[in-house]
């Protein structure tokens, strides 16, 4: 066995100068395209010559079939349809290609044309985002950001949490202090940088949305408790393409989708109860399917024009958010909120909810204040295939079908593929259903390895990969009937999803990046 191993140091020659270099493409080709003189037609040559390798260059920089460039991979899909000859067994002591120590963080790692791209918390202050080269893990550049102050955030949730995204040009980062940043992928260097709101939790969960790439936008989705939106900019310029309020959604972590159907693409988010699309020109709501539930961490999975969601919200049909914040914020037990109870930028809502303006919030106030009227969803359980394409309300249309179950996980999103929905939810629970009819294929049996699960499963080669927070990773294999063909030590928590690609599996740890290959033998 022959295991690379290296550990991250602060190389302060490796940080890069916090400011925004924004490339303005259409300045540089009027500059190449104005040759004078009785050259002209030799500089027509050398321009004409100098765009066709710069083209050649952007195709040779954008995204492979194999690459996963965003939380798990492709439209988010969780499967690899390229690599071939993935490991079975292996451990954090076989087949390991090689692995670095970086620190705290929970963020998935993502690949693109041969690199590596992964983030951490250094020190309390300093967020890193590193890029390696995936074959060997030789680092290839490292920034390191001041973030400030970081907010109080709830655990497993970590402050490097939110998985970057990329078009193979540009990596696409998001921190709840910083912002969005566009750093370069040849180098590191900052294109542009974005302020985002700072958003708050009534819980105190802390941020983790992740962006996503659509053609020339980046799509990022903020769903929190005091103002949710989902912004799309110019990826290339910055600019603000369309920003959307999302007013009647209270906190959850979906990341965006895109969904083709009825001749169209749209952009489909998992929200508190509903399920909406979004044209991706104008930002504008398109449809509605008012079937999810209150608190939505999961994120669908599309296939063809088939929207998947599954979902797992704490609590019974009625519990709406009321009951859950007397359970967790009135401090006192005395049946009723302050307004010393919240933190300050919920004191408009609070005061908005207090009819009566006597300092208390109950019942219906609270109702009032924090959830909207016109989206009252409580807890449960549910898996649902959606189809997209819809216009309006598609509540009562498009639901293909839909079935109360408790097997879906709140956290761990589902995995569509072969025909089959596979979920997996704390103690090693797993379930499988015809995707086209939600027939059960089996319900309820443990993949052998207990505990709590982040983590989405994922597929690639014929197997599914299942990893659990408590650092074992399940491989089962792809099929009608419950197989388990491995259980892999780590050797330390995992809340992070895996990537696959080029033939290798990402694995993110609590404290260290790993890559397994069948090479490492």
């Amino acid at each position: 066995m022959c295991v690379r191993k290296l550990k991250v140091g602060r190389n302060k020659s490796s940080q890069f100068r916090h400011e925004p270099n924004v490339r303005r493409l259409p300045e540089l080709r009027k500059a190449l395209i104005r040759p004078t003189g009785p050259c002209s037609s030799v500089a027509s040559l050398t321009v004409f010559l100098s765009a066709a390798m710069f083209a050649l260059a952007a195709c040779a920089a954008s995204l492979s079939a194999q690459d996963w460039p965003q939380f798990r991979g492709p439209n988010a899909a969780g499967i690899s349809r390229e690599s071939k000859n993935l490991p079975v067994e292996f451990s954090h002591q076989d087949k390991v290609l090689w692995s670095l120590e970086l620190g705290e963080g929970i963020a998935c790692p993502i690949v693109t044309g041969g690199k590596v791209i992964a983030t951490t918390m250094i020190d309390q202050q300093t967020f890193g985002v590193y890029c390696l080269e995936a074959a060997t893990g030789k680092e290839l550049w490292r920034r390191e950001l001041d973030t400030g102050a970081t907010p109080a955030i709830m655990p497993p949730n970590a402050q490097a949490s939110s998985t970057p995204a990329t078009d193979g040009e540009r990596v696409y980062v998001y921190f709840s202090t910083l912002g969005m940043l566009a750093l370069d992928i040849t180098n590191g260097e900052t294109v542009w940088e974005h302020k985002i709101p700072e958003p708050f939790y009534l819980l105190g969960w802390g941020a983790a949305h992740s962006p996503i790439v659509y053609k020339d936008l980046l799509v990022f989705n903020q769903d929190d408790d005091l103002s949710p939106f989902m912004i799309a900019l110019d990826k290339r310029t910055v600019e603000v393409r369309w920003k959307t309020p999302r007013d009647e959604m209270l906190a959850g972590y979906a990341v965006p989708v895109i969904c083709k159907a009825n001749g169209r693409e749209d952009i489909v988010i998992a929200g508190s109860g509903k399920l909406k699309g979004y044209d991706p020109a104008t930002g504008d709501e398109l449809w509605t399917c008012n079937t999810l539930l209150r608190t939505i961490m999961t994120s669908p999975a599309v296939v063809d024009d088939l929207i998947y969601v599954s979902v797992e919200s704490y609590g019974d049909t009625d519990r709406v958010l009321k009951y859950a914040l007397l359970q967790w914020k009135d401090t006192n037990q005395d049946g009723k909120l302050g307004r010393d109870e919240f933190e300050k930028p919920f004191w408009d809502k609070f005061d908005k909810g207090d009819v009566n303006k006597d300092g208390f919030l109950v019942e219906g106030e609270i109702d009032t204040a924090f959830q909207a009227p016109t989206n009252m969803a409580g807890g449960g359980s549910t898996i649902q295939a959606i189809r997209g394409g819809g216009t309006g309300d598609v509540t009562k249309t498009h639901v293909v079908w839909s079935i109360d179950n408790t097997s879906p996980s709140n956290i761990a999103s589902p995995l569509v593929d072969e025909g089959r929905v596979f979920v997996v939810k704390k103690g090693g629970l797993s379930a499988s259903f015809d995707a086209k009819t939600g027939d059960d294929v089996w319900t309820k049996k443990r993949i052998n390895n207990l505990g709590n699960y982040y983590a989405s499963p994922i597929s690639g080669d014929g197997k599914l990969y299942v990893m659990g927070e408590n650092g074992f990773l399940v491989v089962l294999r792809q099929g009608p009937e419950l197989e388990v063909l491995a259980k892999n030590d780590m050797g330390d928590s995992c809340i992070a999803t895996p990537a696959i690609a080029d033939g290798r599996i990402f694995v993110r740890t609590l404290k260290t990046l790993y890559c397994f290959s069948e090479e490492a033998k």
